[in-house]
């Protein structure tokens, strides 16, 4: 028992440091897709955005809902249609994002102001993202690039709440578009000057063989993924995630880390030790 209690003091300890580093420090958190979707998983990852909140850090959430869209699409029997990872956005589909995405804001919501702090729902009526139309070869409907944000209402928010943020963003014109939240979460902490860019996944992080986690690879600079990009090494999958951790250092984010939160507690093991779990990007 007394052995147990000192392992706990040590981690503690451990943190302190990382704590006082990080004190009113902006953290952008993406959080989405399949893990979304995992209870124990999202009780966990809330637990350590809620944990962060009381240790001073001020973190901002940006959550997806993919295959939550596609189940509800499917049960109109309506297919999915994707090019490069992009959905397809008609009027319908359109509405169905806005639908599912404003009911896990919810859920995110009343979940992290279960654990006693605070957090805003920022969804496509509070209009803090702008938007216009994703230029592409092919037509992807109502998809959007994020090109700007309120920041003075975020940044109020930030200092009372967590701001839980769907990636939807209305145009100059007043069309509603559908933002992918790799994106959007990019965009918001390279503009912000963010401490860290968290990428949440499935998998444990950037590997030179997706089939050894022994090949899970710590620390990379932006050249060293930029080069194992082009090699092939780092595959398809985890492409996207890569590329929005260089964005986000390249726009003068401090570190990008990409997380496995099927571990429980990942975020405040990645951040508050000294080895970290996952792979962290840096310049």
């Amino acid at each position: 028992m007394v052995d147990e209690a000192i392992k706990k003091a040590d981690v503690l300890i451990e943190a302190m440091p990382f704590i006082r580093k990080f004190n009113k420090k902006i953290f952008v958190i993406k959080y989405g897709g399949s893990i979304l979707g995992e209870e124990r998983v999202r009780k966990s990852v809330l637990e350590d955005i809620a944990f962060l909140r009381y240790t001073g850090v001020r973190p901002i959430l940006v959550h997806g809902g993919g295959p939550n869209i596609t189940k509800k699409l499917n049960s109109h029997k309506k297919s999915s249609q994707f090019v490069d990872g992009i959905r397809v956005t008609d009027e319908f589909t359109l509405r169905v994002v806005a639908e599912e995405l404003s009911k896990l804001n919810g859920m995110i919501v009343k979940e992290i102001s279960s654990y006693g702090v605070q957090a805003v729902g920022l969804k496509i009526n509070s209009k803090l993202l702008r938007a216009q139309k994703k230029q592409t070869k092919v037509d992807l409907g109502f998809v959007g690039d994020v090109v700007d944000f309120d920041s003075e209402s975020l940044n109020k928010i930030v200092d009372e709440a967590i701001p839980v943020i769907t990636p939807m963003g209305i145009s100059s014109e007043g069309v509603v578009y559908n933002i992918n939240a790799d994106e959007v979460a990019c965009f918001i902490a390279a503009k912000l000057g963010a401490q860290k860019l968290v990428l949440l996944t499935n998998v444990l992080g950037v590997m030179r063989d997706p089939r050894q986690n022994s090949s899970l690879i710590p620390t990379i600079k932006v050249k060293e993924a930029k080069h194992l990009i082009a090699k092939k090494i780092i595959g398809e999958g985890m492409i996207p995630k890569v590329n929005a951790a260089i964005a986000a250092i390249d726009g003068g984010v401090n570190k990008a880390h990409i997380v496995d939160a099927r571990i429980s507690h990942a975020i405040l093991l990645e951040i508050f030790t000294n080895r970290g779990i996952g792979t962290e990007v840096v310049k």
